[in-house]
């Protein structure tokens, strides 16, 4: 069996947090925990601690995924940049991207596309709506939630797991949380909407805990969110995803690290790239498509 290939079974297997979801539309659950146990075989330790319920990483697995995550991604970024010399990408691409990772994320990497594809251009709208593709002409959109539309291709860019974090100025004024329910104690910022409770999830070795926050800014806004975080107003949660830049450029920092926050009802939705099918075998759709998945699987520094 490939060894690569195995590798990336396992790491498949980490990203969605079982053997069926990582199967899902490519292979059969046996097949894929059998990659992972032949690996385990192969290695002579246990990567994944496995219950009827859940999956986690042991101490040398979580080794091991962090060291193969990064060479998966360069051995990626490799063929995707090999590939771009073999044909002339040109034209105008429509995109459509959700507000938070267009403008924290994918705007600020075109540069490197654009560099590859010089003859490619962009039409880029922001909203957090979804409005049919083929009506108005959109090349690709990123979505969060389900693709239910049969007219419709979908590459998932990235699961939703959610954090707290907050700036360095807000936590030299007010001192770091050590638990959750140290968060009554911080201005806690918060998404406006009946969906949006008021209480933040989370859980540890199995142990749930709720908690009841408050905070000075209410909003429907994500970015203002964001926005306010970063200038050192309070503590929010946020998927992880959002927080590259301002996260490796210090402006905010994770805190409660040793907790896995729990998705409020209805946002366990994952991010995808949504194309139509009719346009997926255009040349400038797979290239963006490409780029989007290399983007969204760099090595991620906020969960060490």
């Amino acid at each position: 069996m490939d060894d690569f290939a195995r590798i990336q079974t396992f790491i498949k297997v980490v990203e969605a947090g079982s053997f069926s979801a990582a199967a899902r539309n490519e292979s059969s659950i046996s097949s894929v925990a059998r990659q992972v146990k032949s690996l385990e075989d192969e290695l002579g330790i246990r990567l994944l601690n496995r219950s009827t319920r859940s999956l986690s990483l042991t101490e040398p697995g979580r080794v091991f995924y962090e060291r193969v995550l990064s060479i998966a991604k360069e051995l990626g970024n490799a063929k995707w940049e090999a590939k771009s010399f073999q044909e002339n990408v040109k034209g105008v691409l429509r995109v459509s991207l959700r507000v938070l990772p267009g403008s924290m994320l994918i705007v600020p990497a075109l540069p490197k596309l654009v560099a590859l594809y010089p003859e490619l251009s962009f039409e880029v709208s922001l909203s957090d709506e979804r409005c049919d593709l083929i009506a108005n002409n959109i090349d690709v959109a990123v979505w969060m939630g389900d693709m239910p539309d049969s007219e419709l291709e979908s590459r998932r860019l990235s699961p939703s797991r959610r954090i707290v974090v907050g700036a360095p100025s807000y936590f030299e004024r007010h001192g770091m949380p050590e638990k959750p329910s140290d968060l009554r104690d911080h201005n806690c910022l918060l998404l406006a909407g009946r969906p949006y409770a008021s209480g933040w999830g989370f859980t540890k070795e199995g142990k749930s805990e709720e908690v009841e926050v408050e905070g000075n800014l209410r909003t429907e806004s994500g970015l203002v969110l964001l926005s306010a975080a970063m200038a050192g107003q309070g503590l929010i949660v946020v998927h992880e995803w959002m927080l590259r830049s301002p996260f490796t450029e210090g402006r905010l920092v994770r805190v409660l690290g040793d907790y896995t926050v729990r998705p409020r009802p209805g946002s366990e939705a994952e991010l995808h790239a949504a194309y139509p099918r009719s346009r997926g075998s255009a040349r400038k759709v797979s290239v963006f498509v490409e780029f989007l998945l290399a983007l969204f699987k760099a090595p991620d520094t906020l969960t060490r």
